[in-house]
């Protein structure tokens, strides 16, 4: 039998709500640099390997966070998921 997690109370509160943020904020890069590859339509200067290591990396705390059940790192991944795999079709894309 499992426990039910405690809800979250006081400061565990306000810092999941800010760890929501910081989560989804720092996934954006990806559609900066996404953006980027699609307007020029060149992705000569970008890494193919690095974004590709860095997709793999979200994808595996996606899955982490449905292991958990925890919605901050599933939503916060999901961002970071799409947005990386933006960038790695643009590198293959417009190399």
């Amino acid at each position: 039998m499992t426990a039910e997690p405690k809800p979250l109370t006081g400061w565990r509160r306000w810092f999941e709500k800010y760890m929501f943020v910081v989560g989804v904020g720092g996934n954006l890069f990806f559609y900066i640099q996404a953006g980027k590859i699609f307007y020029h339509q060149s992705a000569e200067s970008v890494s193919l390997e690095a974004f590709a290591v860095a997709l793999w990396a979200v994808m595996s705390w996606f899955v982490y966070g449905l292991a958990l059940k925890n919605y901050v790192l599933i939503i916060a991944n999901i961002v970071g998921t799409i947005g990386a795999a933006l960038v790695v079709t643009g590198c293959l894309l417009y190399r």
